[in-house]
This record gives C-alpha cells, sequence and structure tokens, in this order.
C-alpha cells in the first residue's frame, strides 16, 4: 500500500503555513504586501523548495508581479531562518519564489461560464 503522503510533502505543507505566517506578520517589505502562500513543492533532496504565491487584491501590472517576487527573494535568507528556527528539520530548503497563476485562471474562468450561462437563459 503506497503512502497517502510523502515525507517531501508533509515538509511543503509545514514550510507553507510558516511561510505564510512569516510573511503576514514580520515583513516590511511594501512590495510583497497581501501576499499569500498558495503551494510549496520541496524537491526529493530537501535542498530547494518552489515556492507559488499570489496576492489577494491582484497586481495592477506584470511589474508589479515582478517588484514583489524581488521583495520576496531579497527576503529569502530572513525567511529561511525564520523556517530553520521554527521547524526542526536536518536542511532548510533554499527558498525560490513564482507566481502563482492558478487564482486568475479560475476566475477567468469563472467569466466564461457565468457569460456561457446568461447565454443560455436569453435563449
Amino acid at each position: 500500500m503506497a503512502r497517502e503522503f510523502s515525507r517531501t510533502n508533509r515538509i511543503g505543507e509545514v514550510i507553507m503555513r510558516e511561510l505564510a505566517q512569516m510573511i503576514q506578520q514580520e515583513l516590511a517589505d511594501p512590495r510583497v504586501r497581501m501576499v499569500t502562500v498558495s503551494h510549496v513543492d520541496v524537491s526529493a533532496d530537501l535542498k530547494y523548495a518552489k515556492v507559488y504565491v499570489t496576492r489577494l487584491n491582484d497586481f495592477e501590472s506584470e511589474q508589479d508581479v515582478k517588484e514583489c517576487l524581488a521583495g520576496l527573494a531579497n527576503a529569502a535568507g530572513f525567511l529561511r531562518r525564520g523556517i530553520a528556527k521554527r521547524v526542526e528539520i536536518r536542511i532548510v530548503p533554499e527558498l525560490r519564489f513564482y507566481y502563482d497563476q492558478s487564482l486568475e485562471h479560475g476566475f477567468h474562468m469563472d467569466e466564461l461560464i457565468a457569460k456561457a450561462n446568461t447565454g443560455l437563459d436569453d435563449e
């Protein structure tokens, strides 16, 4: 019987919770306001973690996304040290931040479905 959750998945979940809390409460960088962590993928050797983030109030432009990711990359060492203090693991992964577009994609799909449904109601 296969395991339901691998160790890397469990560590990713813990890192996601801790990062979300640290970003909201401890980062003072204005580029990183209203950011939430949507998912964390940890490599099998636990050396790297891909951290997918999105902003709750959405980004106005592509430049906002780049500035936010730059702010998070700048704070990566601080966040990594914070994880090391909070979570008891031997190797704390290097954090790499990526913008998660799935929320925007979901909103776009909802709009398309709503438009399709209103078109059916008119007939």
